[in-house]
């Protein structure tokens, strides 16, 4: 392994009048790459088992694939990821009415969320560990959402993790909730699906959801579920047996915010690389790629169902119009948004 340390910096394009740039993170044992377009992570090389690095993220060879891809692949997803039942929620009285785009909702910030913006890049570096600032002005009513917002996002490449640090302030009261939307598959990006991957999920309790995947409101124990991965368990066990054919796109309850903790753990038998997540957000989507297909990935390669998993640290979905989802995602104007999710990678 070569001991090295560095940052670079290269356009790779422009979109909309703006210039796009990639900029690759190494460490000697990691490289990211990682575009203002989005903010995506575009690459995560890591080694296995045998020490043979490889990327494991999903997501596009070029530019172009990430700005007419419809699946977010690796990027910074708000005002509000996840989703917002009825494409509307009240704050201070006030009712604010949101795109109606994923079946009568508001999905991930609505028609040209956060995800389909030209990030400002604000820093970039090496300080003990190499690093990319992207900046994002969000101004009042963008999408339907109050306030003028500024969101500063952090990633930095540590010895064996990626660590993405949100901070944010609004002028105005408004909602709030940022995550980042990479694919993983701990195999490799052309590497099959993802189903006999094992994981834990450090959390008891899921929120259960509408057919269009709107929570219904409660709070619910996953023993005795599909739901349970408290123990590790293989992804596809309860899609093969027919108890959760449809897979996972859900929503665990980790508790309070502000305590970072284990949430997630992944892991494949075949490269013996595990992926861990903490994050001090309350909640973490469980996202199986289950409406992947028919977009041109990495390699020229069509993507598929199933290629790969997410884990978006998170409010519940739907918080502004559940109250009983706790903490709140209001923010009042002037408060600081601040959480950070690490995803930190071993072999085993």
């Amino acid at each position: 392994m070569v001991n090295s340390m560095s940052i670079e910096k290269k356009l790779w394009g422009n979109h909309n009048g703006k210039d796009c740039c990639l900029f690759t993170l190494e460490n000697g044992n990691m490289t990211a790459e990682i575009t203002n377009y989005a903010g995506s992570l575009v690459k995560l090389i890591v080694p296995d088992k045998d020490g043979n690095r490889g990327d494991i993220l999903l997501g596009y060879d070029t530019l172009d694939g990430y700005t007419a891809g419809t699946s977010s692949q690796g990027a910074l997803v708000g005002r509000y990821a996840n989703r917002i039942g009825g494409a509307k929620f009240t704050l201070n009285g006030k009712e604010y009415t949101l795109a109606k785009n994923d079946n009568g909702n508001t999905l991930h910030g609505g028609n040209v969320g956060f995800n389909k913006k030209v990030w400002d890049v604000k820093d970039y570096g090496e300080n003990g560990n190499p690093y990319v600032v992207f900046s994002y002005t969000s101004v009042d009513g963008e999408e339907g959402f109050p306030g003028t917002l500024t969101l500063d996002v952090k990633y930095t490449l540590t010895a064996d993790s990626i660590e993405i640090c949100y901070n944010a302030v609004s002028d105005k009261d408004t909602v709030m909730n940022f995550t980042n939307h990479s694919y993983f598959n701990l195999n490799g990006t052309d590497a099959g699906n993802i189903k006999d991957h094992i994981a834990q999920i450090f959390a008891d309790k899921y929120t259960p959801v509408s057919p269009v995947l709107i929570p219904t409101g409660e709070i619910a124990s996953v023993k005795g579920t599909p739901f349970d991965f408290t123990a590790p368990k293989r992804i596809g066990e309860d899609m093969d047996n027919g108890k959760l054919p449809g897979g996972y796109d859900h929503n665990y309850v980790l508790g309070e915010t502000k305590e970072m903790r284990k949430a997630a753990e992944i892991y494949s038998d075949k490269t013996g690389r595990v992926m861990t997540t903490y994050t001090d957000m309350p909640a973490i989507q469980f996202y199986i790629s289950g409406g992947l297909g028919g977009e041109t990935g990495k390699g020229g390669k069509e993507m598929f169902k199933n290629q790969g998993f997410c884990l978006e640290s998170q409010f519940c979905p739907d918080s502004p119009n559940k109250p009983q989802f706790k903490p709140t995602c209001v923010y009042k104007a002037g408060e600081q948004y601040n959480f950070t999710t690490i995803y930190k990678f071993s072999v085993k």
